[in-house]
């Protein structure tokens, strides 16, 4: 969001820190899937019942800069976090895409068990993308290898139009268990050179089809299912190139 100065106002801001508190909780809906942005004020927000996030996470990120300059640095992350995005944004069930620094999550509406096979194949295709980057950049001369934690979970999910009313800088804003759980999920994955690198939920899991379960292993340090899962025809084009 780009920044329009507006002086401040402390009389104000005490008038909007008591608006804002003092608002009812009925004005937060319970719904079984999160609406359109434009449903939403500055005084509503909506509870979305049957929501997934993934997030996906570059490990080792602080130590990139030590093998790359910041232009060859820059590229990765364009690179990374465009085709990042476009798998995120592939399925119908998206509701939110968002990139956190060297993060790119996305939460989806998944009412149906089916939707949570196509986000899970979503998070497959996001971890095929890496092998991909990192043939295209060892072409390019780039010799250091991109590394990423996926985390996948299921829950409910707040979203609210947060900003300064009336100076035309907001964001919408999702709270909630599900996206803090997919963080620190995406957070352990390819940990280490044995750490797979898929990272899922017990709630996720279970609505998962038997032959995407197939893919998935209990870890009982991480308290979640774990993969080393591959896009068969992006991994075709792995072994081709």
């Amino acid at each position: 969001m780009d920044g329009n100065h507006s002086p401040y106002d402390f009389t104000s801001s005490l008038a909007r820190l008591d608006e804002i508190l003092g608002q009812s909780r009925g004005q937060f809906e319970e719904v079984s899937e999160l609406p359109d942005r434009d449903r939403l004020t500055f005084t509503n927000g909506f509870y979305g019942q049957w929501c997934t996030a993934v997030f996906v996470d570059i490990r080792d990120s602080s130590s990139l800069p030590a093998h790359y300059q910041r232009p060859r640095l820059a590229k990765i992350y364009r690179a990374y976090i465009s085709e990042m995005v476009a798998i995120l944004n592939s399925s119908d069930r998206v509701r939110e895409v968002n990139i956190v620094g060297d993060g790119v999550w996305a939460v989806y509406n998944t009412p149906k068990k089916r939707h949570n096979d196509e986000v899970f194949s979503a998070a497959v295709r996001a971890n095929s993308l890496v092998d991909v980057l990192n043939i295209k950049m060892a072409a390019k001369n780039y010799t250091q290898p991109v590394r990423v934690g996926i985390g996948v979970a299921d829950g409910r999910a707040l979203m609210i139009k947060a900003g300064h009313k009336g100076s035309g800088i907001s964001d919408v804003v999702y709270m909630g268990d599900v996206v803090n759980r997919a963080a620190k999920l995406a957070a352990k994955g390819s940990l280490t050179a044995t750490t797979p690198p898929i990272m899922v939920d017990r709630s996720h899991y279970a609505f998962l089809n038997d032959y995407n379960r197939g893919f998935l292993d209990y870890s009982a340090a991480h308290d979640c299912y774990t993969g080393w899962v591959v896009n068969t025809a992006m991994n075709e084009w792995v072994r081709d190139n």
